[in-house]
């Protein structure tokens, strides 16, 4: 999947993935896709709660090699 933006939160547990993926999700345009690269397992549940609460996409997961590519739209208005 395309990103339009890529942050590293490898070697980071909750809850700075999220702290961190909401910070850059306030600095990109509507409809712009962040990828989120983590080690830790807990983005699996935490990233796609965190999209549905705050009304971004929360698009998916990509596992590989004990790292997750988590895919998130931010949302329009």
């Amino acid at each position: 999947m395309k990103a339009d933006a890529i942050i590293d939160c490898i070697g980071l547990y909750c809850p700075m993935p999220i702290v961190n993926t909401a910070k850059k999700v306030r600095e990109m345009g509507e409809g712009q896709v962040l990828e989120i690269i983590a080690d830790d397992e807990g983005v699996k549940q935490d990233m796609p709660n965190w999209a549905r609460m705050t009304g971004n996409e929360f698009l998916g997961i990509e596992e590989e090699k004990g790292k997750y590519h988590v895919f998130v739209k931010k949302k329009s208005r």
